[in-house]
């Protein structure tokens, strides 16, 4: 695939722009049969499941089967698309999924299936996709240019909404003339398009000068790297509390319509198509919602467009206002989740998008899920009318979060500096990839009327240098000598202070100047780089000769004359 786009007719803030680029246009289209398919299988196993027992637990265990893993493996799963070719990982998990589905045709076929079979097959189904999910979204940013992927990540919502306006319905039918086999059957099919698409797909590798993380060390990182980003931890917290006290319209809407609006299977296909579509008017709209308001505005009136559509749906008793209602419902939620899935993928640099989307995937499917339980529970104790009363109160409340959480200013990734441009430190000890641990001395001398503002600057730098793999970070004044700070932080290894300087973005960079530009005198920021543990500077037996200091260490040099970085 070549992309080619016309740059003179490009609209980088329209919704449709990034579909100009051929490779992020056929995988995006063959996504939309993917979603169907699996919005079709959904509908043809639940319908199994009550071919086969009366259980109401087993019938949801079926939904839980099938989103389960992406709570389970959400971090690995994000970790594994930041170690390898994103396109290889979503291939493999999709070929995961279609070895799945596939069975579950055959043994359908042959009415061999069994309710526990069934759960396991949707387990295995759901972990396939589950790990696509991160490699499939983190790649988008390699399919088109910055200044468009908000909307490729608008795009990708679209794509879902699609296929939900139109996939229970079409299952539906389908289970209902062919039976379940063919809902599955059809699954297995329309996952082949997007895979052809992806093997078509020319995606340019950046190979890294350092070796690749082990998978544990890998979650480990994307673990710290979350917990020091002020604007992830904030999406995070947002996108539980949304998806929690936002379930409860779509988790009750078979009760809304089977209680409220005495209707039967029709009046809850109608419900659903409603739900769908509004869904697809705010996902086309999401630019103009962005351009118009700030994230945190925006994020507000979704709620509180929401909880005033769940109002009405707990009070209405005719389907034409519910129906309205929950167009209302569907274009706000999709807008606020696509909201936060956008600052998900921008708040975090290249080297941990896959972590850090597999995080929020995580955080707004358990809002989901727990939520989803909880309504169902004082559904149970109170009636669906006080659960919809009770989440529309909560969503008009909501917004009081922003006064505390309030969402990042994000307008583009904080990309990452080319790794050849961060020179690799000179040294004249011999060291190897697990020499360590490292300690790092940086030497400021600062003027004491600039002390408190270097100071305040030196807090950003702290959590800079934890995000990319430092720790035991500390600033020091000298007492005898009031103008000279240390900055003092260690990192595990040799290996583990590199990965930390090729993970340095334009951002970490400013920081880094800002702190510099407090250092007065004539001359520069003098930094130390010391073993704690050096051992390998001891000459053990007399036979073994020193290392020479003109000997060249063991990892490339030939970046030398890069720019040097102050730590």
């Amino acid at each position: 695939m070549t992309d080619q786009p016309n740059l003179k007719t490009l609209r980088v803030d329209g919704v449709v722009a990034p579909l100009r680029y051929a490779a992020f246009r056929y995988i995006w289209l063959t996504s939309v049969l993917s979603n169907l398919g699996i919005l079709i299988r959904g509908v043809g196993a639940a319908w199994a499941m009550t071919e086969m027992t009366s259980s109401a637990d087993k019938v949801a265990l079926v939904q839980t089967a099938t989103t389960l893993p992406v709570m389970l493996i959400a971090l690995p799963a994000g970790a594994i698309a930041d170690m390898y070719d994103r396109r290889l990982v979503a291939l493999v998990a999709l070929s995961i999924a279609l070895c799945g589905v596939t069975a579950l045709t055959g043994l359908q076929w042959l009415h061999l299936t069994t309710a526990h079979l069934l759960l396991v097959l949707c387990f295995v189904v759901g972990s396939g996709m589950a790990l696509m999910n991160p490699a499939w979204q983190s790649s988008v940013s390699e399919q088109v240019p910055a200044e468009t992927l908000p909307a490729a990540v608008t795009l990708n919502g679209i794509s879902f909404n699609i296929a939900r306006s139109f996939g229970p319905a079409i299952g539906g039918v389908l289970v209902g003339t062919a039976g379940a086999v063919a809902a599955f059957a059809l699954n297995a099919v329309l996952y082949l398009p997007l895979m052809i698409a992806l093997l078509l797909w020319k995606r340019a590798a950046q190979p890294s000068r350092l070796p690749r993380e082990r998978l544990s060390r890998a979650i480990v990182s994307g673990v710290r790297y979350i917990t020091n980003s002020l604007s992830i931890k904030i999406v995070l917290a947002r996108a539980v509390v949304t998806g929690a006290v936002g379930s409860s319209i779509s988790a009750l809407m078979p009760l809304v319509a089977r209680d409220l609006l005495s209707g039967g299977a029709q009046t809850y296909g109608v419900m659903l198509g409603a739900f769908g579509f509004g869904a697809v008017i705010g996902a086309i709209n999401i630019g103009e919602v962005r351009r118009r308001m700030a994230g945190e505005a925006a994020l507000r009136a979704c709620m509180l467009s929401m909880g005033g559509a769940t109002v009405v749906a707990a009070l209405s008793r005719e389907p034409v206002l519910t129906a309205t209602a929950l167009v209302l419902a569907g274009a706000a939620f999709t807008v606020a989740f696509t909201l936060l899935d956008i600052g998900a993928q921008l708040s975090a640099p290249r080297w941990v998008a896959g972590r850090s989307l597999a995080a929020y995937q995580a955080a707004y499917s358990g809002g989901i899920a727990f939520g989803s339980w909880g309504w169902g529970h004082l559904t149970d104790a109170a009636g669906v009318q006080t659960a919809l009363l009770v989440s529309a109160g909560l969503m008009l409340l909501s917004p009081l979060l922003g006064l505390w959480l309030r969402m990042p200013r994000i307008s583009a990734r904080d990309e990452d500096i080319e790794a050849a441009a961060v020179a690799h430190p000179e040294v004249r000890l011999l060291l190897t990839h697990r020499s360590g641990p490292l300690v790092v001395e940086i030497e400021y001398r600062i003027a004491p009327e600039d002390a408190r503002a270097f100071h305040t600057v030196m807090q950003n730098v702290q959590l800079s240098r934890q995000r990319n793999g430092a720790y035991g970070w500390s600033i020091a004044r000298n007492i005898v000598d009031p103008e000279l700070w240390t900055e003092r932080y260690h990192c595990p290894t040799w290996l583990d202070y590199l990965r930390q300087r090729d993970r340095w973005t334009q951002s970490d960079r400013v920081l880094d100047q800002q702190a510099a530009a407090f250092h007065i005198g004539p001359d520069p920021v003098r930094v130390r780089r010391m073993l704690e543990r050096p051992f390998g500077s001891v000459r053990w037996k007399e036979d073994v000769p020193d290392r020479d200091a003109n000997e060249i260490p063991p990892f490339d040099r030939s970046t030398s004359t890069g720019i040097e970085v102050s730590a």
